[in-house]
């Protein structure tokens, strides 16, 4: 407010006219329209009363993944292709820690897997080794859950999480 104190009255005057300006009836936008040009990612669908509603429809791919706790129990949840197995293990409330966040820079989202589906994972990176040298209960088939991705062939994959301290 003091700003507009210390102006000279010249643009004061000048400001107050644009305020007061009209808009050409002809470029103004009503309802969906407006919605439109302010919301371009949104996809409007006339037979709801929501423009979210469009959004409720997943049409992502997902496999079914089973995580084992170290007391055996098993946990199966619906894992989105692409995702990282950390990031589906927080999205089903399974207890894999991630204290980096995901970011290669700890251990605690280590999770060991069956050889057989370790034999068709991507190769491990020099990082993700040195930190997987600092995992409690590490085994040949140690990876981090931060660096896995889940691809259509992890259909009915079982993953062992170790006991890091659960």
């Amino acid at each position: 407010m003091t700003s507009l104190l210390r102006r000279p009255a010249s643009v004061m005057g000048s400001m107050a006219n644009r305020r007061l300006t009209r808009t050409p009836q002809s470029s103004i936008l009503h309802g969906d329209e407006r919605l439109a040009a302010c919301r371009p990612h949104l996809q409007l669908n006339r037979s709801f009363c929501r423009p979210s509603a469009a959004r409720s429809f997943s049409t992502k791919e997902t496999v079914t993944i089973t995580y084992i706790d170290p007391s055996g129990e098993e946990h199966p949840v619906e894992a989105e292709v692409g995702k990282h197995l950390l990031d589906v293990a927080h999205d089903n409330n399974i207890e894999l820690e991630g204290a980096c966040g995901g970011e290669l820079a700890c251990s605690t989202c280590h999770l060991v897997f069956e050889q057989e589906v370790y034999d068709t994972l991507p190769p491990m990176s020099d990082e993700e080794e040195d930190m997987l040298d600092l995992a409690f209960e590490l085994t040949e088939t140690s990876r981090l859950g931060c660096q896995i991705r889940v691809t259509k062939e992890f259909e009915g994959v079982k993953v062992r999480m170790p006991d890091d301290g659960y």
